[in-house]
């Protein structure tokens, strides 16, 4: 494809983006969350579904939150902080009194908090049919987890994998017994396009040798596209009714920015304001992807704006995908089993 061409689908694309055209779907760019899910569910209350939204105590994740609860589905919400967790809590009951939140403590950058969490959620012996991977970090200096492993590479990524992989079987029962397509919905964003192959070596984002922190949450939204098709792939094979999708929410000046505040940011942000989504509009692909009949069987797929969108050739490299679920999982079960050992030698 010539430059030409190239610059007159990009002006095309602005141009429909901007005027919030609706796309195969119905939907665009100007689209919100409630009417997403109002004209998807009807009129319906929807009591029997039960979704996990990581990242809901603000922003995006607690717009998806205050909407499905508001038509009746059961949200948990894991959260970090739980004193934010309870003031939204609290305001979606303002709302709408009827619905169902349930609060519990999580810290995605740690596996032990995520295995807890699991554990009390299924200890509750409720459905799972949506679980939203959406929390996300953009650390500005270089952090380690608990896991030593660099703190936005550790939220993002290793702790949905991991959150994924330890309530994908509630997810496949509660599909297989209640006939309803279980969704999961991994929240990526069109950075992941700036990543280069050469940049994109597990051992590297776990510890870099030279930390960029743009870079790093690249390559964290990138893993997360990756995690999503594989998981597709692998979810196909095992003939389980659960899909999996990734998607772009669009840019969207939410609490992830809140370390970067200043007059440059400030500034960017002001002169970008045409291109800037509400948080209301940045959570419909969302719930659009987690709710609308229309994603009926769709799995292994990239949407922003409510429509499927072409992701970079890297994230949509086959191999590589495989090649990074086969290096988390070797990661993941070595650190567990090294935290087992060291549990077992105290009361040794």
């Amino acid at each position: 494809m010539s430059v030409g061409i190239q610059v007159c689908a990009m002006m095309k694309e602005t141009v429909k983006y901007l005027a919030g055209i609706a796309g195969p779907s119905g939907y665009g760019s100007n689209t919100t969350a409630e009417q997403v899910v109002a004209e998807e569910f009807g009129c319906c209350s929807h009591p029997h579904l039960t979704a996990i939204i990581t990242g809901a105590t603000s922003g995006i994740g607690a717009e998806a939150a205050r909407v499905l609860a508001k038509r009746g589905v059961r949200v948990v919400i894991p959260a970090r902080d739980l004193k934010k967790g309870y003031q939204v809590k609290e305001k979606i009951l303002k709302e709408s009194p009827e619905a169902e939140i349930i609060l519990l403590e999580i810290d995605l950058c740690s596996f032990s908090s995520i295995q807890q969490f699991c554990s009390q959620f299924l200890s509750l012996n409720l459905p799972l049919n949506i679980l939203i991977n959406n929390a996300g970090k953009f650390a500005h200096k270089m952090e380690l987890s608990e896991e030593k492993v660099e703190m936005t590479f550790a939220t993002n990524y290793l702790g949905h994998f991991l959150l994924t992989e330890l309530l994908m079987e509630k997810m496949a029962e509660t599909a297989a017994e209640t006939k309803i397509q279980g969704r999961i919905v991994n929240v990526s964003s069109v950075i992941h396009s700036w990543v280069k192959r050469q940049h994109f070596y597990f051992n590297q984002m776990l510890q870099p040798s030279n930390y960029n922190s743009t870079r790093a949450y690249a390559q964290s939204k990138l893993a997360i596209i990756l995690h999503a098709k594989e998981l597709a792939r692998q979810i196909k094979l095992r003939k389980v009714n659960v899909t999996v999708n990734a998607v772009h929410p669009g840019i969207v000046k939410t609490g992830i920015i809140r370390d970067h505040k200043g007059f440059i940011t400030d500034s960017l942000f002001f002169m970008a304001s045409k291109f800037l989504k509400s948080i209301p509009q940045g959570a419909s692909t969302t719930c659009y992807v987690a709710t609308s009949p229309q994603m009926e069987g769709v799995s292994g797929r990239y949407y922003a704006d409510c429509n499927e969108m072409q992701c970079s050739l890297l994230a949509n490299d086959d191999a590589q995908a495989l090649d990074l679920w086969r290096q988390t999982c070797a990661f993941i079960r070595q650190r567990l089993r090294r935290r087992q050992r060291r549990e077992l030698e105290q009361f040794e």
